[in-house]
């Protein structure tokens, strides 16, 4: 088995994934690197930070610079020059978000790309052929995630293709994929119960290494979220990991944690680094705000990261209502070091069973 669970506390798990280029340490948050980079960051930094897995983003990657010039080049771990592991999706979540530009049909999707209006054809079989090329440790199935709001009779039409397409996919994968590569299948069906529990059966019948949980982190309340993670979360196996895509606020991934998921993405430390905003001990700073304009106190006296221990918040404060690029690249260094921060210390709880306690320390400043 590619999966280990080493301990539970409650409903969180404390894990290990192998995967041909290490071993993940789980529960794990996974920077956001769309177009084989983590945006502003070096990725030596990056890994500085704890972070084990980067993910990729197959829509963009297959428009540019094309899976097929990846292969070429000794594919995406060597093209970026990363050698931990890399997770990618299936381009699904973007070829769908395309609206007027894309077309589904019970084979696949034919979509416009948004760089050069090109036609461009996605099918399982396909989304399964652009990754293996791209070279990830762990690749996603294509699916149909419909927007909500939706009327059930779209997201039960969704549900059935994505089911059909996941079979499509295995079959794929089992046919093409190097030992050690593994594969994740997605849940989706929106909001509604039952939809939620025949696509978790469904996917867990034709069995794959790991399950995602999709559709959600898309502006629906947080009770909402975790009550379809509660839903969804006793059909899946419990030797497999869960991955919860798109998530999110320290407040989400601590919730998430505590009813059984094991993996995370999701752009907020970078893109709130961009923006100015930086993730620390003390809550969420602004650094545009004046108050910063001569607090020569670190960004986190609590942090070892270097972005947050030798830079002032004045400097920060100066970098980012100047726009230096330096600004946002330390924010989202320090960002990224304060998430996977969060994550060992919820794994040492887990396997400490003070998992709680833990949480409510962390919730105090991260309610």
């Amino acid at each position: 088995m590619s999966f280990t669970l080493l301990a539970r506390d409650g409903g969180a798990r404390r894990g290990r994934l192998a995967t041909p280029h290490g071993v993940v340490d789980t529960p794990t948050f996974m920077p956001v690197g769309t177009q084989a980079t983590v945006k502003t960051m070096q990725l030596r930094d990056v890994a500085s930070t704890g972070t084990q897995v980067v993910l990729g983003n197959t829509y963009h990657l297959m428009l540019r610079p094309g899976a097929d010039r990846m292969a070429r080049l000794g594919g995406l771990h060597r093209f970026m020059g990363w050698d931990s592991t890399i997770l990618t999706d299936s381009g699904g979540f973007q070829v769908m978000s395309l609206s007027d530009l894309r077309r589904v049909d019970p084979e696949g999707v034919t979509f416009k790309s948004h760089v050069d209006g090109s036609m461009h054809r996605l099918t399982p079989e396909k989304a399964v052929e652009i990754q293996l090329k791209l070279g990830a440790d762990i690749q996603m199935q294509l699916d149909e995630c419909v927007r909500l709001p939706a009327p059930i009779e779209e997201v039960r039409r969704a549900n059935r293709l994505s089911l059909d397409w996941a079979a499509r996919a295995r079959r794929a994968f089992r046919a093409e994929a190097a030992e050690g590569l593994l594969q994740f299948a997605i849940v989706q069906g929106g909001t509604d119960r039952d939809e939620r529990v025949r696509s978790a059966d469904g996917i867990v019948d034709i069995g794959f290494e790991g399950y995602a949980i999709g559709g959600l982190a898309v502006g629906e309340p947080q009770a909402e979220m975790f009550e379809t993670v509660e839903i969804t979360e006793p059909h899946l196996p419990a030797d497999a990991p869960r991955y919860l895509m798109g998530v999110g606020t320290p407040a989400d991934i601590i919730g998430a944690v505590e009813r059984g998921i094991d993996m995370f993405d999701c752009v907020m430390p970078t893109r709130a680094g961009r923006h100015g905003v930086a993730y620390t001990s003390e809550g969420k700073l602004n650094l545009k705000n004046a108050r910063f304009a001569e607090d020569m106190s670190p960004l986190d006296p609590e942090s070892d990261c270097p972005a947050a221990a030798d830079y002032s918040r004045a400097y920060l404060h100066h970098l980012v209502r100047v726009g230096e690029p330096l600004g946002a690249t330390l924010l989202s260094w320090a960002n990224i070091h304060f998430y996977q921060r969060l994550m060992r210390e919820l794994r040492e709880a887990i396997e400490a069973g003070r998992f709680a306690e833990t949480a409510r320390r962390w919730r105090t400043v991260w309610p």
